[in-house]
């Protein structure tokens, strides 16, 4: 037997010698495995040329039996280390006005060094993979609303990768936020929301653009906000507010997921007229009496209950991005 084993050894290295392709190799040891077979089966039994060749048809069948699962395992290893690897140049070249008109300079890769190590878990899911994490990187996503909704998902999308995240927040951090709003911390009560949640963002992963905007989110200041990113997440507890926030987001033509919470309840869904979806006005067409939903101030609500809603924003952003 091992005298073939060396044969196997030898045809292989000679492929890789004399350059010849890279199913050459392979190809002559499978040929040899079923030549030798075959002897097994043709010679009688006690034959010499068995007794050089290991004398059992069975042993072989077993050793062609963990050669091929050793080879289904190095090119499964392969692919999934292609999907992993970034191309080395995606985002474009590089233009730099000078005198006579604009030069290309190289491309620069997308992806800074040990981006593919920390978001190695999406690379290694076939629903994501490299393409799907290079949609993320070049996302834009608008958050509104820095509390408890909105703590979570910027959490998750900075780790996620999301490349810029813009968050507008009027409000300021206050200790009793900190029961459920786990993207500010004491050390930061009395700073703008805004400010607090891209200071947390950015300390998650520095690899993403945080743009916060200390204001409230309003009829003026929201269409510019829309207009510039692909994606609109709406964690605010205001009314009239997510009214707004659909009817610009259906204007701009722009996929709104827009999510509420109250005491021990939430709900989410993603609104998508332009590809079919309803509009949150379609699905909420009558807004609630006043007084008739009391916010969280007034009613409580449980502390996990905005990183469970939270979470599953994030999860349907990464999903439609």
């Amino acid at each position: 037997m091992f005298i073939v084993l060396i044969l196997a050894a030898g045809l292989w290295l000679a492929a890789r010698i004399l350059g010849w392709p890279a199913w050459a190799g392979p190809a002559m040891v499978v040929g040899l495995w079923v030549a030798v077979v075959a002897v097994h089966l043709v010679l009688p039994a006690g034959h010499g040329l068995l007794r050089v060749m290991g004398g059992d048809a069975k042993a072989w069948v077993v050793v062609g039996g963990l050669g091929l699962l050793a080879g289904l395992y190095i090119r499964a290893v392969g692919w999934l280390r292609a999907r992993a690897r970034p191309p080395a140049a995606v985002g474009g070249a590089k233009v730099e006005p000078v005198e006579n008109g604009p030069v290309s300079a190289a491309p620069a890769p997308l992806f800074a060094p040990g981006e593919t190590e920390r978001y190695a878990r999406h690379l290694f899911l076939h629903d994501i993979g490299g393409p799907g994490q290079r949609r993320l990187k070049q996302a834009r996503v608008l958050v509104v609303g820095a509390g408890g909704l909105g703590a979570p998902v910027l959490m998750y999308l900075a780790a996620a990768g999301v490349g810029r995240i813009t968050v507008i927040d009027g409000d300021r951090v206050e200790l009793s936020n900190l029961q459920r709003q786990i993207v500010h911390t004491e050390g930061r009560v009395g700073l703008p929301k805004s400010l607090s949640a891209a200071e947390a963002m950015r300390a998650l992963n520095p690899h993403v653009a945080v743009d916060p905007v200390e204001a409230r989110f309003d009829a003026d200041n929201g269409p510019a906000l829309i207009a510039a990113h692909d994606l609109i997440l709406d964690g605010t507890d205001d009314t009239d507010t997510r009214y707004l926030v659909n009817r610009l987001a259906v204007g701009a033509g722009k996929p709104l997921i827009s999510g509420a919470l109250a005491q021990w309840e939430g709900q989410v869904s993603l609104y998508d007229p332009v590809r079919g979806g309803p509009r949150y006005e379609c699905v909420f067409p009558v807004r609630p009496a006043p007084g008739s939903v009391p916010s969280c101030a007034e009613a409580g609500v449980a502390g996990p209950l905005p990183g469970v809603i939270g979470g599953i924003m994030a999860v349907e952003a990464v999903k439609q991005i």
